[in-house]
This record gives C-alpha cells, sequence and structure tokens, in this order.
C-alpha cells in the first residue's frame, strides 16, 4: 500500500475541452524533492471517494514544492478532485515509475508522442530538456487529441515552440470545428524513413497510439531499445 501524505490544492483551472489542471502543494512533507525523473506518477486518493493514479505533468527537481496534474473529466475521484476549492486537502503518495530515462536522450534527437492527457508526462520532460536545450539535438513533439479545443497547455506550445521543440498538432475528430491543420494518428505524420540514428523516442497517451507509433518506428529502423514509455 502506499505511504499517504497530505498535499494542498493551491490551484484548480480549466486546461482545454474536458481536462483540468490541478497544482497540488507538497511543502513541509516528505513528498518535497522526492519527484526525480519525468514521467513519474503518483496516487491520489480523497477519503469516501477512492485513489488512482495520475502522471507528475511539472518538471523534477530536489526543490520541486508544487506538483501539477492534468485531470481528465468524467470519472468519480478525477471529477472530486476538480470540484476541490483552494485549500482542501488531498492525499499523496510518493512518486512510482521509472520515468523517461533523460540521460539516453542527451545529445540526441529526441521524439516525443503524446495524445489526450498523456501530454502530462511528456509536459515533464519538455520543460526539463528546456532547462538543459543546449544537451539536446532537434526535439520533436507529435501531439493528438480528439478535436481541436481538446490540446491541454496550448499557451505553453507557443513557448515550446519559440524555445526549440517542433510541435505537430493532428486532431482525429476535427468534425465541422474549421480544423485547418494536421488530421488523423500521430504516427501518421512522422513522414518517410529512415530516422536519424541518433533519434530517442519517448511515448505516453493511449494504448492504440503507443503500439502504433512504436510499430512505425521500428518500421522506419528505431530499435525497440530507443523507444521508451514511462512506466
Amino acid at each position: 500500500m502506499p505511504d499517504w501524505h497530505p498535499a494542498t490544492v493551491t490551484e484548480s483551472a480549466p486546461a482545454a475541452d474536458g481536462l483540468t489542471d490541478l497544482v497540488l502543494d507538497v511543502r513541509g512533507t516528505p513528498l518535497a524533492g522526492t519527484h526525480e525523473r519525468p514521467g513519474q506518477y503518483v496516487h491520489l486518493r480523497l477519503p469516501g471517494v477512492g485513489q488512482g493514479l495520475f502522471a507528475i505533468a511539472s518538471p523534477p527537481g530536489p526543490q520541486g514544492t508544487h506538483w501539477e496534474f492534468l485531470l481528465k473529466v468524467g470519472s468519480p475521484l478525477p471529477d472530486a478532485l476538480i470540484g476541490l476549492p483552494k485549500g482542501a486537502r488531498v492525499e499523496v503518495s510518493r512518486p512510482e515509475g521509472r520515468g523517461f530515462p533523460m540521460e539516453r536522450a542527451r545529445g540526441q534527437d529526441v521524439l516525443l508522442f503524446a495524445t489526450g492527457s498523456g501530454i502530462s508526462a511528456i509536459r515533464s520532460v519538455i520543460t526539463s530538456i528546456q532547462r538543459e536545450r543546449g544537451d539536446y539535438g532537434e526535439v520533436t513533439l507529435y501531439f493528438g487529441a480528439r478535436t481541436p479545443g481538446a490540446f491541454a497547455y496550448g499557451d505553453e506550445l507557443q513557448e515550446w515552440e519559440a524555445g526549440g521543440v517542433r510541435v505537430v498538432r493532428t486532431v482525429s475528430q476535427p468534425g465541422a470545428s474549421g480544423w485547418q491543420g494536421l488530421t488523423g494518428y500521430v504516427q501518421a505524420h512522422l513522414g518517410e524513413g529512415p530516422l536519424r540514428p541518433s533519434a530517442v523516442a519517448f511515448l505516453c497517451g493511449q494504448k492504440e497510439m503507443v503500439q502504433g507509433v512504436m510499430k512505425t518506428l521500428q518500421a522506419l529502423g528505431m530499435p525497440t531499445s530507443d523507444i521508451h514509455l514511462n512506466y
């Protein structure tokens, strides 16, 4: 069983259609500074509601005391967490999971893949890369959402691009939205191979996307050992 510690809600704000950004303050608890690798996740628990796993969307670091999470509406626990007022308490476990091996990406090109709320774990990677941008090669984010309004961190996407991250967005169900960008699944926009031999890939999202991207990357010549999930 997880070792639970109290955290305080400091902010809760809409992040995209059906997604909310939740910020928890872990200062004064044994959790401060325990987030060590992008892609790690924690258990969040509310008495009487239940518990669940959520990736930490903020970057790791020894001074990290405010942890961000991207919550998808439509389930009892996320809905209850979204409804909490500032100052409310949430029970949080220590970070778990192997996260993404940032040391494998240093000096290499980095391909990032995310769909929906899976962008939370990838956001932690991007923020970590931006802290030491010169240590990495070309960085490309392939970001898929169901509708144009479902892209979380919309304001940050421009900041990422300004900081040297190429962002490729694609919508799987544009409908009558007037979306003029790419459509379809993220793996459809990888282009023609082969990939540069120095590239590594980090993936987070729905199972179908992960499987499709892995298959495409392998077909383009990327070794399985260079394709990484966060768990």
